[in-house]
């Protein structure tokens, strides 16, 4: 009973870590990843399909991206959802693909990602003790109902809580070891 409150603690826990990271992909460090345009979609014959599902997104160099789309009518659409996007920069069209240069990041423009890393780590930080919470919830629970002991309901609580640290360590480590990536220039 309790071993399935610290899995599915921990599993919560590692959610949270994950979603962390893939908000992580949205900021740009000093080389610029096609990951930036993830969050675009076009509209394709009526549905909302992502940038990558309908043209080839590449990183030709640390400051610029290209985007081909596979069919040529979709370009107005995909240079207008870029400039929707408000990434930072005004798509350049040529009539066979749409090139976005990226000027390099100032140390101010560094700082202010490296804002966002911390705020997006507060973030998880909250939704691991959320879990943290939740786990110990069900705990007192168990308790309650005289399924567990007092004891062991106080040490079910201390491994919750080793968990929540151990998960917060590695939260700190991710963003220590971005916010060097962002700041390297």
């Amino acid at each position: 009973m309790l071993d399935e409150i610290y899995q599915e603690c921990e599993m919560d826990m590692e959610g949270a870590i994950e979603h962390m990271q893939s908000q992580f992909k949205t900021i740009r460090t000093g080389k610029v990843t096609t990951q930036v345009l993830d969050g675009i979609k076009i509209d394709y014959y009526g549905a909302a399909t992502p940038l990558s599902q309908v043209a080839t997104v590449l990183a030709t160099d640390a400051t610029t991206i290209t985007v081909s789309p596979w069919e040529k009518p979709l370009l107005g659409d995909i240079e207008t959802a870029i400039a929707k996007a408000n990434i930072g920069v005004n798509p350049n069209n040529d009539g066979e693909q749409i090139k976005l240069f990226f000027p390099p990041m100032t140390v101010e423009q560094r700082q202010e990602s490296v804002k966002k890393l911390k705020k997006m780590g507060e973030d998880a930080k909250v939704a691991v003790r959320n879990d943290r919470r939740k786990a110990n919830d069900a705990v007192k629970k168990l308790e309650k109902d005289k399924e567990v002991t007092e004891d062991d309901s106080k040490r079910a609580q201390d491994n919750i809580q080793k968990i929540t640290d151990k998960m917060v360590a590695k939260i700190d480590e991710i963003i220590k070891q971005k916010e060097q990536a962002i700041l390297t220039v």
